[in-house]
């Protein structure tokens, strides 16, 4: 459950800020489903605002980066932080974008072999070859 209300398309009708960042998801979207990250974020105007504004720069204007990959490294850092809406919505978005079975079964093998390599280095403290280092 949220530890926030979420707001309704009522609610944020009755906001001039939140209507504004709404309706710019649904456009720049092409869909009328806001998802409930923003609706919890719509308690907090500026921070809806500044939230969307980072997610359209980094995610949806295009960049050296393809959109999937963007996606895959979403899915990836959610991954290791826990966070499992982030998981799913950005999951979801990678499918919608292209990503299949079989490259979604790859990316959770690196990612795994990461977690695994990560954590032996860690617990290890092996020094970073000078060979690694800029």
């Amino acid at each position: 459950m949220a530890t926030v209300r979420l707001w309704t398309d009522d609610d944020v009708a009755a906001d001039a800020r939140c209507k504004a960042v709404f309706d710019d998801i649904r456009a720049t979207r092409k869909s009328d489903f806001v998802n409930n990250f923003w609706r919890a974020l719509a308690n907090q105007p500026d921070l809806l605002e500044q939230t969307w504004a980072r997610v359209k720069k980094v995610m949806i204007e295009p960049g050296t980066l393809d959109p999937l990959t963007k996606e895959l490294i979403y899915i990836a850092v959610s991954t290791m932080n826990s966070c499992t809406y982030c998981t799913h919505s950005h999951t979801a978005a990678a499918r919608a974008k292209g990503l299949t079975e079989e490259q979604y079964a790859e990316f959770l093998a690196v990612v795994s072999m990461a977690a695994h390599t990560n954590s032996l280095a860690n617990a290890l403290q092996i020094p970073v070859d000078n060979e690694f280092l800029a």
